[in-house]
């Protein structure tokens, strides 16, 4: 490993280490100033290196770097450490809204280190271009411009050029990188969907073929030659014969990978960004079961998956990987969707999560505000100690997840340069 490399691991691990204490100051913050009683705020776990007290609360730094915790008196009515004089000013004492507003900030504070990292590479390194397609569905409704290669690969399943394969029949015709295609063999191919659906229903052998360049339509004589291709969208499908021109699929040269944009303008790009994050970030945390088999394959030395969950460990070595690359914009982007992540997740309605609290505080008030109208008698808090099993089974469950995450980063690490 370069020395770049380790500051690059180190870099990361210290903006999440930042990006955590900033989200336990959140809480802090809004409980403070809603009256609540905070006594301990410390970055990190374990013995503490050094602290300060000022006012009510302590202050401090601790011996293991991978955290931090805020202590607010009174979270819930179970806890038997409040002093007398504190009980007024016990967290769970307060209306619903604010304590909402305390267990929310925390992930408030995630959201915003996303957006504002966001708005400045927007107008520093920019922001990936929207007119790129995120997807393959998106790509095949794109403009079938091209990328010529130096030949028609035969079999099915090669990735690159064998000695035996024939020269590229688009190159030989004249086309170019870039060029359009218009039309093949007289038949339109406005699309790259449908310039592969004509490519493989020509017949094998001279055709012709019209493509634009400069603004200039041309039409040119082409052979097309036989090759071996597995069905469109099939990548598993039966072999058969088809006709190739020797060509690969490319975005259209004019659009450029990454945008910058102005102070104001660079905040609807922020937003856009940020709508778009959150959509893949919900579809990605529906996946994450369904990873797992994956995760313990690559465990046992299988291909790791790219889409395979990460740990702060295998995050922090991506960070190393783009830093020694100088991927700046790359190195950003980890930090904003890591950000973004953990504020969602932190917000699912489980204890010991921030989520699983509001859940039980918006439940309290409904239940609270519909019994008496049912006419039954409001029951009052939820016993927390009642619900430490399930507690207790979520935080077995993530921490099950979070080794198996750790120990694949480490065993069979994901790389983005290989």
């Amino acid at each position: 490993m370069t020395t770049l490399k380790i500051l690059g691991v180190i870099a990361f691990a210290l903006s999440i280490l930042i990006s955590v204490s900033l989200h336990e100051a959140g809480h802090m913050v809004t409980a403070k100033a809603f009256g609540m009683k905070v006594t301990r705020y410390f970055v990190g776990f374990g013995p503490t290196l050094w602290s300060f007290r000022r006012g009510e609360t302590e202050y401090g730094l601790k011996g293991i770097p991978l955290g931090g915790f805020v202590k607010i008196v009174g979270m819930t009515q179970d806890e038997d450490d409040v002093e007398p004089a504190d009980e007024p000013r016990a967290m769970w004492r307060f209306p619903v809204w604010k304590r909402t507003i305390v267990m929310s900030a925390g992930s408030a504070v995630h959201f915003l280190l996303a957006a504002l990292a966001t708005w400045i590479l927007a107008m520093t390194l920019g922001l990936p271009n929207p007119a790129i397609p995120q997807s393959n569905d998106e790509f095949m409704k794109m403009a079938p411009f091209v990328k010529i290669a130096s030949c028609a690969v035969v079999s099915a399943d090669a990735p690159e050029c064998a000695a035996t394969d024939p020269a590229s029949p688009a190159g030989k015709a004249g086309l170019r990188d870039g060029d359009r295609i218009v039309s093949l063999g007289g038949r339109p191919t406005p699309t790259n969907k449908e310039f592969l659906e004509v490519t493989r229903a020509s017949k094998v052998g001279p055709s012709t073929i019209s493509y634009e360049r400069d603004g200039t339509v041309v039409t040119s004589p082409i052979t097309l030659v036989e090759v071996q291709r597995r069905p469109l969208g099939d990548p598993k499908g039966p072999v058969t014969k088809a006709a190739a021109i020797g060509v690969g699929l490319a975005l259209d040269p004019s659009i450029k990978p990454s945008l910058t944009y102005g102070p104001v303008d660079a905040v609807g790009a922020t937003g856009d960004f940020i709508g778009n994050m959150a959509t893949m970030t919900v579809a990605s945390m529906k996946k994450l079961p369904s990873k797992v088999p994956a995760l313990f394959s690559a465990i046992g030395g299988g291909e790791r998956d790219t889409e395979t969950p990460i740990s702060v460990v295998g995050a922090s070595l991506i960070g190393g990987e783009l830093v020694q690359a100088q991927a700046w914009s790359g190195f950003v982007m980890l930090f904003i969707s890591l950000n973004f992540f953990v504020g969602l997740f932190n917000l699912l309605p489980l204890l010991p999560l921030d989520g699983g609290h509001i859940a039980i505080s918006w439940f309290e008030r409904v239940r609270s505000w519909l019994y008496p109208k049912v006419g039954r008698r409001d029951p009052g808090r939820v016993d927390y100690a009642k619900m430490l099993p399930l507690t207790y089974g979520v935080i077995l469950v993530f921490g099950a997840f979070t080794l198996l995450t750790v120990v694949a980063d480490i065993v069979n690490p994901i790389s983005l340069f290989r």
